[in-house]
């Protein structure tokens, strides 16, 4: 049952395959001036594909963890640091109430679509609505993926199904500077969720699903869910060992649990329920705390109307204008009675029978 299975793995790349890689990043002319230089650099990158170079820079875990000599990477440490230093601040009843408010859509107009999202106007409309209320908002716009230099969300490599403790918090499957899987953004937008009292996800519906940028950071959070908050009791990504660990018995700390959440779906055609229930599902998972039913909005805009005129059907729209602001409102209430301890939670005190 626990025998690890192997045979899916790419062949390593030939010295030809990676320097043709390599060099699609500096297709420019002006780079032609460089070309002795991208050479050397080249040597170096490939040296550390060869030999698996993840990490480069690493120390000893220290005191605290399964195994104090195991080397664990520091880009990793400094990244745990800041979560802990976030869930202390968010654990502080002296701190001010703090919504992390998502704009889900993957379109700005400093990129391809020359035009804003109906989506960020949306965020927009929370955010005052919440400042009004006195709370603090952190704006987390995902279409900075599409417009920003080399800033990545990397897709999740599934650890959690070889076993659960293979699956850190935070990720530690990245970076991976030996395959140039870099500059990637879920290390802070894991502090930014450990921050918050309160998340308020606004996003479009996309061939009935989420926008790709939303969906690579959903993924992304599983660690949040159950994650192994020790890399040296698994010696890394030691498949065996994990499986060893979650048998001997594991109990699928939620990391992020006990946050308020709202959410608003829009569409022009179809699939705005389904997507709305099923983050609703995920976040409840994850323990998060739901603001009632006002805070759960699903909405077309222009149903079947064309899209080059759909900025105009939402300024007429002012009863959906509304209901996003009221989204924001029941969130700001569901905050303040959560952190005055007079919030209604039933079933808080149970027992999941099959803890996962």
């Amino acid at each position: 049952m626990t025998e690890v299975r192997k045979g899916q793995a790419p062949a390593t790349l030939s010295r030809t395959e990676f320097h043709e890689r390599f060099m699609q990043s500096f297709m420019d002319p002006a780079f032609r001036a460089e070309d002795h230089a991208l050479s050397r650099v080249e040597a170096i990158a490939w040296d550390a594909y060869q030999k698996g170079r993840k990490a480069p820079l690493t120390r000893k875990a220290g005191a605290g963890h399964a195994d104090p000599d195991y080397a664990l990477s520091v880009e990793w440490l400094q990244t745990r640091e800041r979560l802990q230093q976030a869930q202390a601040t968010w654990k502080d009843p002296a701190t001010p109430s703090r919504v992390l408010l998502v704009c889900g859509s993957s379109r700005n107009d400093g990129t391809c679509p020359g035009e804003i999202s109906k989506t960020f106007r949306m965020v927009q409309w929370a955010e005052e609505t919440l400042q009004q209320a006195k709370l603090e908002v952190d704006r987390l716009d995902l279409s900075l993926l599409t417009s920003s230099y080399r800033l990545n969300i990397h897709p999740c490599k599934g650890c959690v199904s070889t076993a659960m403790p293979l699956c850190h918090w935070p990720c530690s499957c990245y970076p991976n500077h030996s395959l140039g899987q870099t500059s990637d953004w879920m290390a802070e937008i894991y502090e930014r969720w450990t921050a918050a009292h309160a998340v308020i996800i606004v996003t479009p519906v996309y061939w009935y699903q989420s926008p790709s940028p939303l969906k690579l950071m959903i993924d992304r959070l599983v660690c949040a869910d159950g994650g192994n908050p020790d890399p040296t009791s698994t010696h890394g990504k030691n498949p065996e060992e994990a499986k060893a660990l979650e048998l001997s018995g594991w109990d699928y700390p939620k990391h992020l649990a006990g946050r308020v959440y709202g959410l608003v779906v829009h569409g022009d055609v179809a699939g705005v329920e389904d997507s709305r229930r099923n983050l609703s599902d995920w976040l409840d998972w994850m323990g998060f705390i739901d603001a009632g039913s006002k805070a759960r909005l699903d909405r077309y805009i222009g149903y079947y109307e064309p899209y080059a005129t759909s900025h105009g059907v939402l300024d007429a729209d002012t009863a959906l204008q509304t209901e996003v602001r009221n989204v924001a409102r029941a969130v700001g209430q569901a905050v303040a009675e959560l952190r005055a301890g007079s919030l209604s939670q039933p079933g808080r005190g149970l027992a999941p029978p099959r803890p996962k």
